[in-house]
């Protein structure tokens, strides 16, 4: 079963047993899915499932920070809550040791030496943590590594 039925099963799952947050949170995700799809002319693959849900967990941090800013805690949980229906669709999140790994092996592929050399790492290396670590966090650890 791929991601994308999957995530359609469980809507009906969260239909059926009235789980309003959850309900919320996989209409929206299936609506980015089918905009994507249209976007693409073409069907998705788990790995772009993976990219779209790992934005819609963004933008639902994003929301919490200027709800918390705006002091609505209660909009702010919803948001928690819809990420953790989202997260159900990710594959686990690297570890600290296990991302310092691929990026240092990406850094010595790539051949880098500096700090100059960051978007170059970047692109090589955010393909195989897509999903699994949050951009700016790898960003920060190339930009550690690379300044030495």
């Amino acid at each position: 079963m791929s991601l994308l039925e999957k995530i359609r099963e469980d809507m009906k799952s969260a239909t059926k047993s009235r789980d309003l947050v959850a309900l919320s949170a996989l209409r929206m995700a299936l609506s980015a899915l089918k905009n994507r799809e249209i976007e693409l002319r073409k069907e998705l693959d788990d790995a772009e499932v993976v990219r779209v849900i790992s934005s819609l967990i963004k933008q639902r941090k994003e929301s919490i920070e200027l709800y918390e800013k705006g002091e609505r805690e209660d909009l702010a949980e919803k948001e928690r809550k819809e990420i953790e229906v989202l997260q159900k669709y990710l594959p686990p999140e690297l570890s600290r040791e296990e991302l310092e790994k691929i990026v240092r092996e990406t850094i010595s592929e790539v051949g880098a030496a500096s700090v100059k050399e960051m978007g170059k790492v970047m692109k090589a290396v955010m393909p195989k943590v897509a999903g699994r670590a949050d951009g700016k966090v790898v960003s920060e650890m190339v930009r550690s590594i690379l300044s030495g």
